[in-house]
């Protein structure tokens, strides 16, 4: 691995589900996302996976909410980090409202759960229509695949022109809420299925999320970490914040000669 491949180190700092009697640290309003992107932002993070709440702390993708929360973690970090938004649905959305939000929106860079856009065959032309818009705006999309089966899905999208360009930014998940034990070939069998020229970044639930992000800096990814996914550092005890989780991906990185990404490297990763 060269010296100047950066490592892109992605923070996912609260999710859509948890809240902060998971973890008191659980950053969920404006200052408290603003400020955790600052610590992260030190500690190695180049950028920064955001969801928000309404005002009962529910996962929302209002306009609204966002912008208030795009507002203070741009004060805080700048072009340090680059700001990415979630589209999940997390239950409470459907897919036309979920695309209604983001095109309204209209943010620099969004991540897009694949199958939620399209699930089969028969929306290839709604996802078509999705993508290519996003596309017009100048959005950033990163697609989420939660199997080798979505790899292939996502090759073959590209390749019939559904998502307009390639190669893209792509996250691989590893593990469900409730669903955390997975095997060490897992990752391989992701990376078998992806054809394309695609840089890739993996998240990984629960504790195993260290060890993950250990094999994917040693296969060439970057890594995605933070309390969406997990909470507990490689000795079993709860980490005290989201920047330490960074620290811990950073270090891994410097003793495999690849350097933390800044913002600016990160936007480069999308082509």
């Amino acid at each position: 691995m060269s010296e100047t491949t950066p490592l892109l180190i992605a923070v996912a700092p609260n999710g859509a589900r948890r809240t902060q009697a998971d973890h008191p640290s659980l950053p969920l309003t404006p200052l408290e996302l603003a400020k955790t992107a600052a610590d992260c932002c030190e500690a190695g993070a180049g950028m920064i996976h955001l969801h928000v709440r309404d005002e009962q702390q529910k996962h929302s993708l209002a306009p609204e909410h966002y912008r208030a929360a795009l507002k203070e973690v741009e004060a805080a970090v700048g072009k340090r980090m680059l700001i990415q938004v979630t589209s999940e649905a997390a239950g409470v959305y459907g897919a036309a409202e979920q695309m209604d939000a983001m095109l309204t929106l209209g943010p620099g860079c969004i991540s897009a759960g694949l199958r939620e856009f399209v699930p089969d065959e028969a929306a290839l032309q709604q996802g078509a229509d999705f993508f290519t818009r996003l596309h017009d705006l100048g959005t950033l999309v990163q697609y989420i695949l939660y199997s080798p089966e979505d790899v292939r899905w996502y090759e073959q999208l590209c390749s019939e022109g559904v998502i307009p360009k390639s190669p893209n930014l792509v996250l691989f998940v590893l593990g469900r809420y409730g669903a955390q034990t997975y095997g060490a070939d897992l990752l391989p069998a992701y990376l078998a299925e992806l054809q394309s020229q695609s840089p890739w970044m993996v998240c990984a639930f629960g504790e195993q999320e260290p060890v993950v992000m250990q094999q994917a800096i040693e296969l060439g990814g970057h890594c995605r970490v933070g309390f969406e996914n997990n909470l507990w550092l490689p000795d079993g005890s709860v980490a005290p914040s989201n920047s330490s989780l960074i620290k811990l991906v950073a270090d891994m990185g410097r003793q495999q000669r690849r350097a933390p990404a800044n913002g600016q490297q990160a936007a480069a990763l999308y082509g």
